[in-house]
């Protein structure tokens, strides 16, 4: 018996996605309608901490997406925040797809691409139910502009969005000007521009996007909420506890996001409950929960490793049938007991 092994480059991943973006949003819905459906094996994510670089870690997503895909895996992502400093981007990552019935891997793919891709489609989805499928943006304001940021506003055009304005904001100096030069649009939006600081980002935006490397919540000023705007809160830990008690909150999966002391769990701790939440993504798809303007609506997802199993096994079926995956032959070489 031979068991086929394929490798799948970053480049190749780049291209199918961005070749049909639609598909790839159409996968990660799939996927979370079927984690809603219990068709899914979700464990809590595993991270690897260094004593002497706190702000590192190396995070394991084991997993296994049942439904259409049927196939298991693990993404092992590095977050080095000082690589932005270095001049390259913060996470690292490999996709490793496991066959459901014998358990032997068969791919392995550069995940990375594939990590922002399920974010940014994840991102794109809640900002489209929150705002009751309306596909318009007056002001648009991206805290944080690095390569979740891109994904995230690539995806929001090849959705059909429709962007007044782009305000940009980064603590990082020169990176908003960098993101509005060599990824904005100006052609889509009637203004680009970089704010003068978070507060006025905040303030004048009617959709956030928030994707910083924040450990420890700086957004404490309920004023800068108050006029009701959706936040995709990528980020996770941005906004304090009480804002977020405030607010409708929609996440990806209740128990995971209340970790790790991210907002939502913070929020936990200060009321003591989790009446707060409003409910999932996959519930506010399918109408058992519902949000308005009346309060601003947060998205949380803690980012599921079956959305990377979706994503990833479609860039693998895809690879395959182009001829673009790496065949590795004898990968698995003794195969007698």
């Amino acid at each position: 018996m031979s068991f086929d092994f394929s490798v799948i480059t970053g480049k190749v991943a780049h291209d199918i996605i961005h070749s049909d973006i639609p598909e790839c949003m159409r996968r990660v819905e799939a996927a979370y309608l079927t984690h809603q459906d219990g068709r899914s094996v979700n464990p809590d994510s595993y991270f690897l901490r260094f004593p002497e670089k706190p702000d590192a870690r190396i995070i394991a997503l084991p997993a296994y997406l049942g439904g259409d895909v049927g196939v298991s895996g693990i993404k092992w992502i590095a977050s080095y925040p000082s690589n932005v400093q270095r001049g390259f981007p913060r996470a690292s990552a490999v996709l490793v797809l496991n066959n459901y019935e014998t358990g032997y891997p068969f791919a392995c793919l550069e995940s990375s691409i594939i990590s922002a891709a399920r974010t940014a489609g994840s991102a794109v989805l809640g900002a489209q139910w929150m705002n009751g499928g309306k596909r318009h943006a007056r002001c648009l304001g991206i805290v944080g502009n690095g390569l979740i940021a891109r994904y995230i506003y690539q995806f929001l055009l090849q959705a059909g969005w429709e962007v007044d304005e782009v305000l940009l904001h980064d603590s990082t100096p020169g990176e908003s000007e960098r993101f509005a030069r060599e990824v904005c649009l100006p052609e889509r939006h009637q203004r680009v521009g970089s704010a003068p600081d978070l507060n006025t980002c905040l303030r004048r935006s009617d959709v956030i996007v928030l994707a910083t490397t924040a450990g420890t919540p700086h957004i404490t000023d309920w004023e800068l909420l108050a006029h009701n705007p959706v936040v995709l809160h990528i980020s996770l830990r941005d906004i304090a506890p009480e804002l977020v008690l405030r607010s409708y909150n929609i996440v990806d999966d209740v128990e995971h996001v209340m970790k790790a002391n991210t907002s939502p769990h913070l929020a936990e701790k200060l009321s003591g409950g989790r009446g707060f939440v409003t409910g999932t993504l996959a519930q506010l798809i399918r109408g058992e929960c519902k949000v308005d303007r009346s309060r601003p609506a947060l998205f949380s997802p803690f980012g599921l490793g079956v959305l990377d199993l979706a994503v990833g096994h479609w860039v693998y079926e895809r690879a395959v049938a182009e001829g673009t995956a790496l065949q590795v032959p004898d990968f698995f070489f003794e195969l007698k007991r």
